[in-house]
């Protein structure tokens, strides 16, 4: 594990050094003193000092365990309300756990204009898909290729489901009943309807790829 640890910092080293000299790092807020070539330096020389952690593991045992991973990544936001404790004077304090000490929940404190740009990173552009389906279950010619399957098969078609809203698949996969006040505990009515706009475009595209 030790020769893996220091392999694996070498090679990150190596790899932003040459993304530097490249121009294709950027260092916004706390982080713009590192633009500077000498500075940026030193602090990849003082990162090559330490011992970095890397951990390693037998694969997973079955579909079951790569569902269940991948999951927890795809299908939850990156910060969940409960890990919020407070906002004062454009400050953020949240919630984490420290698994150099065992898992122990901490709390951490950042500029709200810091805390928003990290939590923008787990935002994927315009345009993007979190998740992608391919071969039958492309989304361009999903059913009738799904008609094939069962013919080719000769299953039967599956029974419709009858129509129902959102707010009851919601109740019935979480509990939670968002038509019911959290704080009086009366019905929620609904007032009026937003029509969803567009987002405003950037003056420049930024290609994450």
């Amino acid at each position: 594990m030790r020769v893996l640890s220091r392999r694996f910092r070498d090679l990150f080293v190596r790899a932003l050094r040459t993304a530097f000299a490249a121009g294709a790092l950027r260092f916004p807020g706390p982080l713009a003193s590192l633009a500077e070539r000498a500075a940026f330096g030193a602090q990849l020389d003082q990162l090559g000092q330490i011992d970095w952690v890397v951990h390693a593991k037998p694969p997973f045992a079955g579909p079951e365990q790569v569902l269940g991973y991948l999951g927890r990544y795809t299908h939850r936001v990156a910060l969940a309300n409960s890990r919020l404790v407070g906002l004062n004077d454009g400050q953020v304090r949240f919630t984490w756990k420290d698994y150099r000490q065992g898992g122990a929940t901490k709390v951490m404190t950042l500029a709200a204009d810091e805390f928003i740009r990290r939590f923008l990173q787990h935002t994927l552009p315009d345009g993007f898909h979190r998740i992608r389906h391919i071969g039958f279950l492309a989304n361009r010619h999903r059913a009738r290729k799904l008609a094939l399957c069962r013919a080719l098969l000769a299953a039967p078609p599956p029974e419709p489901r009858p129509a129902r809203r959102w707010q009851e698949r919601l109740r019935e996969l979480s509990g939670q009943d968002v038509e019911v006040c959290p704080c009086c505990g009366g019905r929620m009515l609904t007032c009026g309807t937003i029509r969803p706009q567009p987002p405003p475009r950037p003056a420049m595209w930024c290609d994450s790829s």
